[in-house]
């Protein structure tokens, strides 16, 4: 509640230069730079808004695939080659459409993994539904999250089921 808070007291300039920081950080990862195919969210709300980093990823040419909610808490991922193919979910959240082809897991180099807060050890706060958490379990490939210092914790609470990133990228 706190961070929703910091969150909506926040300009949209500010939250621009946070994106971008976070973004360029983001891509100069070498294993980011290596991937074939990145899987990333889609920013709704006062998440960091995704949309220059996707067009970005399929300018370099990268394999872009978004994931799509399906019923009991389950998610898959899907490639796009345009955000013309996203469609608002039941959530209102946009995600690939049924026709763009679903990726298996194994074949997704890098995650980029959303969050609302997160901690030194790459556990994370999301919004509650742990559709990362169940997609994660057992993926093998490269996991980071990006937050604005202002929301990074020394530690944050978790469960036996929360699977921790890999890195975690800050704008400071």
């Amino acid at each position: 509640r706190q961070v929703r808070d910091r969150l909506s007291d926040l300009s949209p300039e500010e939250l621009r230069e946070s994106d971008r920081a976070l973004f360029e950080a983001f891509l100069a990862l070498p294993q980011v730079e290596a991937a074939h195919t990145v899987m990333v969210f889609y920013g709704v709300g006062r998440e960091p808004d995704t949309t220059a980093l996707i067009d970005q990823l399929l300018a370099m040419g990268k394999r872009v695939a978004l994931p799509v909610c399906l019923p009991q808490r389950k998610m898959e991922a899907r490639i796009i080659t345009s955000q013309d193919q996203l469609i608002p979910n039941h959530y209102g959240i946009p995600e690939p459409d049924g026709v763009c082809p679903i990726v298996p897991q194994k074949d997704v180099d890098v995650v980029l993994v959303p969050n609302m807060m997160c901690d030194r050890a790459g556990y994370r706060l999301g919004q509650g539904g742990g559709y990362y958490d169940r997609w994660l379990k057992g993926y093998t490939g490269f996991t980071v999250s990006v937050c604005p210092a202002d929301r990074f914790r020394e530690q944050l609470p978790h469960a036996e089921y929360d699977v921790p990133v890999q890195l975690v990228l800050t704008d400071a």
